[in-house]
């Protein structure tokens, strides 16, 4: 065998930084031909405030834990579920997810929370938002005030009404001309065909009654959570979905990151 010598420790140097050299250019270069098919892939949209914005109602740890892990959990999924695959926006797979797990849990996991993190506002934002005229006429045809409407929402969201986890929504029916309340099981929405008996729906406003979504501040009672809700409401948003839902009968985009 040949001795070992200085200039022979310089030449495998030389040798194991050319490796180097290769991997780090091919990693660029897979990254750079894998960015294309991810381009589509689902985000979890930035929220519109601060994660403590919507305190007294919604703590800041909550809305991070909820925003970035939970929902983030939801998006991960759905794209690992839809790799190789078109990724159309996520409202377009909602009507036939019962026929697909992935989709049915994990995308409706991404359109519930995304859809709720837009209705909401900081309270004193909240405050100053008001029902169009639009919904307002809704509310009192379907539900004879604001307020039974509210007490039929928090009567729905109760844990005897929804058990264990889900979501309560208000919705616009297929005609466009009555709002109703319906419960849904965990992440489930009114878009799904065959999630209600009386067909598909199109929410305007919906409330996530996971514990998640309360349990640091409210503990086990899911029914302070709710009424306390309506205060970071944000009327102009849910307005402007009623509007749109009447107009195109289907449901409300979501930003989708």
């Amino acid at each position: 065998s040949s001795a070992w010598t200085p200039l022979t420790m310089k030449a495998e140097s030389a040798s194991v930084a050319t490796r180097r050299d290769y991997l780090v250019k091919g990693a660029a270069l897979a990254t750079s031909i894998a960015i294309p098919a991810a381009a589509n892939a689902y985000a979890v949209p930035d929220l519109k405030y601060p994660y403590e914005a919507l305190e007294p109602i919604i703590d800041a740890p909550t809305m991070k834990i909820h925003h970035d892990k939970h929902h983030g959990t939801y998006v991960a999924n759905i794209n690992k579920a839809m790799e190789g695959k078109e990724q159309p926006p996520i409202l377009d797979l909602m009507a036939d997810a019962l026929d697909a797990r992935a989709i049915r849990n994990s995308g409706g996991g991404h359109y519930n929370h995304a859809f709720f993190w837009d209705e909401m506002a900081p309270p004193d934002v909240a405050a100053k938002t008001k029902p169009s005229a639009e919904l307002e006429g809704l509310i009192k045809n379907s539900f004879g005030s604001m307020d039974k409407m509210k007490a039929e929402f928090e009567a729905a969201s109760a844990p005897g009404a929804v058990f264990g986890s889900g979501w309560v929504w208000v919705v616009v029916n297929q005609a466009g001309d009555k709002l109703s309340v319906v419960g849904t099981p965990n992440q489930d929405n009114p878009l799904m065909k065959g999630v209600l008996a009386e067909g598909v729906a199109f929410p305007i406003l919906g409330i996530d009654v996971w514990e998640h979504a309360y349990y640091l501040k409210y503990q086990n009672v899911r029914p302070d959570y709710v009424k306390a809700w309506w205060k970071v409401v944000n009327w102009d948003k849910v307005s402007e979905n009623c509007a749109y839902v009447v107009k195109n009968h289907c449901g409300v985009s979501i930003r989708e990151g």
